[in-house]
């Protein structure tokens, strides 16, 4: 890529950056636990990881009213554990959606210290009732999305501009994938679910006559996720294989790595307060191919929601940052960023939109040229649902 080009490129990024975390600082002055941080904190939790509609919760004193109304697919217990975690939380009380106008709950009782929390069911028959969602193709996911990984299922279309790299310049990248929860069960203040994951992920050179088909990975695995309150876990069994486009492979006629691996990786994930996120683990590859390729890595990150939105609350900044290194390549570090703003979904909906600028510095995530090591920069439209 041209000099000129490449310090455009960098100075867009780093004008979308500055954007979206600039705000960081104002927000700083904020009391952490006061009630207005509060709500926007639960109403994060309640709508990124339970797919709860957060109209009508209110924060008082610490103690958080959820319209009971609200929760046909989630169950007390399931609700309690989200955000018992919360720091500053003291109480979480369940309440018919018509008792918003009612007095505040007195105090926590004594022995219920910050950060502790009990339900309180709108009928005494609502804590003995079966958890719908605990059960057979519960809505939702317990483990939240790693938003800057590159290997993460999800649906995607973007733009990618490499810089330096000996054939390709201009890339579109898309993926198509999702999570699915299969079975789900709560109890003990906290929830497990086995699900199934699918993704393809491929890239094209736009630069080629006829925008070529490059590399095309297929993913498919089955996470065992972990709740409880700010805590989540997740340990993945998963099968990846690479493919070479025909078109690339026609005019390229390059030899063909036939790579494909099964592979086991565990994730710790906590959400602090404001908004972060956590997370760290590693993984080892089982059978592999070629029999050669190290089996080794580690991966850790950090993500950013703000409590706050934009634009009558249909904006939310976002920022992720994913650091992964393999054995395979020496242990060097590939950096995956981005930052962008995330489309509120109207009450009720559970997909999540995201707009972001992209940055990647490391060994090539497409795995036929795994042997590589590539930098970009890029647009995205990033879909969850």
């Amino acid at each position: 890529m041209p000099t000129t080009r490449r310090h455009r490129a960098a100075g867009a990024l780093a004008a979308v950056a500055l954007a979206v975390l600039a705000p960081l600082a104002a927000r700083a002055a904020i009391p952490e636990r006061s009630d207005a941080f509060l709500r926007g904190y639960v109403t994060a939790v309640l709508e990124r990881e339970l797919r709860v509609a957060s109209a009508g919760v209110r924060v008082e004193a610490g103690v958080v009213t959820v319209p009971a109304a609200g929760l046909a697919e989630v169950s007390p217990e399931t609700l309690v554990a989200a955000l018992a975690g919360i720091e500053g939380v003291r109480r979480v009380v369940l309440a018919p959606k018509a008792a918003s106008a009612a007095p505040p709950e007195p105090p926590a009782a004594p022995g219920l210290g910050a950060g502790a929390a009990q339900a309180a069911p709108a009928d005494e028959g609502a804590a003995r009732r079966p958890a719908p969602e605990a059960g057979i193709l519960p809505r939702g996911r317990l483990f939240a999305p790693v938003l800057a990984d590159p290997r993460w299922p999800h649906f995607s279309a973007a733009y990618h501009a490499y810089m330096g790299d000996s054939e390709l310049d201009n890339v579109a990248a898309t993926s198509f994938g999702e999570t699915f929860a299969l079975v789900r069960g709560a109890g003990d203040g906290g929830a497990w679910e086995l699900g199934v994951q699918a993704g393809v992920f491929a890239i094209f050179d736009l630069d080629a006559a006829s925008k070529d088909l490059v590399n095309a990975d297929y993913l498919v695995g089955f996470p065992l996720t972990y709740r409880r309150g700010p805590l989540s876990a997740l340990v993945r069994l998963f099968h990846q294989s690479s493919h070479l486009g025909d078109e690339y492979l026609l005019r390229n006629r390059v030899h063909r790595v036939n790579l494909s691996y099964e592979a086991v990786n565990a994730l710790l994930s906590y959400d602090l307060a404001g908004g972060w996120r956590l997370y760290g683990g590693g993984g080892a590859l089982l059978h592999r191919e070629p029999s050669d390729l190290e089996r080794l890595s580690v991966q850790f990150g950090v993500e950013y929601r703000s409590p706050e939105t934009l634009l009558g609350g249909r904006l939310r900044p976002i920022a992720a940052f994913d650091l992964q290194s393999r054995q395979e390549s020496g242990w060097r570090a590939d950096l995956a960023a981005r930052a962008g703003v995330q489309v509120e979904a109207r009450e009720g909906g559970t997909q999540q939109v995201q707009v972001t600028a992209d940055y990647f510095n490391g060994r090539n995530p497409n795995g036929q040229f795994y042997e590589r090591t590539i930098e970009y920069l890029g647009l995205g439209v990033h879909v969850y649902f």
